[in-house]
């Protein structure tokens, strides 16, 4: 209830609640005061209770939770305030109520600080909420790596359940080896809940370090739900799990640093495709657990991190490993067609710069640079040269390299029409066949 307040020490200690915070109190001096004299500042000017009344208005429009005025003023949220005693009962939901039944500041907001990708609001727990939706489907993996000279060695690491018959994806150098070692030993799965199951390695493959493992139960599994990783934005929050140095149901945060950083970039080699880099800690033990969006989906599979830096970790995007799973399943291994070219992503920056070193360049708004042809490849046997402009591939007007990558999908020995342009503005129509990539392409 409001009540009217006729003594200037409780206006004056009311006033010391809205103003201890110095973004609450601007606002309301911006929205209360005229020109330099602000009548909020001289109680005695208005009625208190219509002055009281006003404020209520305001308030409302407030996105400000009242907890941080105590934090920002150096006190508690149950300490007294002023001489006047009064002291906060509830600062939650973004109200704050107190006590002697002075006064009473509601919001219409429900700790609301912004609005995640579905248009819903993100609160304290939104964080929480989303990490315990796919909680129940990740998986602790432990293997016995077999003989290794004089010991027998253990590795561990992380997946996830991607479906209730017990299929998980998880990393190759988890469960499968990585280099030139090869892990033979048994697989251990164990879930949140404590049950403990038998896995079988189904297929993996070392390039992109994807995993399926398999493990029977007779009643459904939790099982996570895939979102796309293609509607990542750099900066967008996300969510670690897994089992960093055996720490089961570990959850750690972060944010989108790079939706596509590629493995060249990064210095390595053989290695297909690009990485969601995030500054969410990632440590061994997490390899194979998922990386979430804000509603709960997996968005990515924890793969590595970088040791001489903070804050630098990476993860396969889910959609890439769903695309090699799905091969794992269909060829027991995947087929990569190779054309032998390198490909840069042309913008309206990028292309004006290039005009500007070179007249000649080919006068287009958009489309895929050719810097480099490997030579004996595909490419080089059907005409492309480097510096080329690829404008149309099988039809398709061409922007981004990925949509050449889906054009070829796991074709090998299919030939696609291909338009370039060239210095000048020439033109060529050119006919290339795909073959399936080496290793160490």
């Amino acid at each position: 209830m409001w009540q009217s307040w006729t003594r200037r020490s409780d206006v004056r200690s009311l006033m010391k609640i809205l103003t201890c915070s110095g973004i609450a109190g601007s606002y309301i001096h911006e929205k209360l005061g005229e020109g330099s004299k602000c009548p909020i500042f001289k109680p005695l000017n208005m009625h208190c209770e219509t002055k009281l009344t006003k404020w209520k208005e305001e308030w409302r429009h407030l996105r400000f939770h009242q907890a941080c005025a105590f934090c920002e003023a150096g006190r508690s949220p149950d300490s007294r305030i002023g001489d006047n005693d009064l002291r906060p009962i509830s600062l939650r939901d973004g109200a704050a109520s107190f006590a002697d039944g002075a006064v009473s500041i509601t919001s219409e907001s429900t700790n609301t600080y912004a609005k995640g990708s579905t248009g819903e609001p993100i609160t304290r727990y939104s964080i929480a909420d989303a990490a315990a939706k796919a909680a129940p489907a990740v998986v602790h993996i432990t293997v016995t790596l077999g003989d290794l000279g004089l010991f027998a060695g253990e590795g561990a690491g992380s997946g996830v359940l991607i479906h209730s018959n017990g299929t998980i994806l998880t990393n190759a150098h988890v469960v499968a080896g990585y280099g030139s070692v090869v892990y033979k030993g048994k697989v251990k799965v164990s879930l949140q809940d404590g049950r403990t199951f038998d896995g079988e390695v189904v297929s993996f493959d070392l390039s992109s370090d994807i995993a399926v493992v398999k493990i029977n139960s007779k009643t459904p599994l939790p099982a996570a739900s895939l979102g796309s990783s293609r509607k990542l934005r750099p900066g967008e929050w996300i969510i670690a799990l897994g089992s960093p140095l055996h720490l089961q149901n570990s959850v750690t945060v972060g944010v989108v640093s790079c939706v596509e950083r590629k493995g060249s970039e990064m210095g390595l080699r053989g290695v297909h495709g690009a990485y969601i880099q995030t500054d969410a800690a990632i440590n061994q033990g997490n390899s194979g657990g998922p990386l979430l969006n804000l509603d709960g989906e997996v968005v990515g599979i924890n793969t590595m991190k970088a040791y001489a830096a903070d804050g630098v970790s990476f993860a396969i995007p889910i959609d890439t490993a769903i695309k090699v799973m799905e091969q794992l399943q269909k060829h027991g291994r995947v087929i990569r067609p190779w054309l032998g070219i390198k490909m840069l992503e042309l913008n309206q920056h990028v292309l004006s710069q290039l005009k500007e070193q070179d007249p000649a360049f080919p006068d287009v708004a958009e489309g895929i640079l050719v810097p480099q042809v490997i030579p004996g490849s595909p490419a080089e046997r059907a005409g492309i040269r480097a510096g080329d402009v690829i404008t149309h591939f099988d039809g398709i007007p061409i922007t981004k390299t990925n949509q050449i990558i889906d054009i070829l999908g796991d074709k090998v020995g299919i030939s696609y029409k291909v338009i370039v342009r060239r210095s000048h503005n020439k033109q060529a129509t050119l006919m290339v066949t795909t073959e399936e990539a080496r290793a160490n392409y």
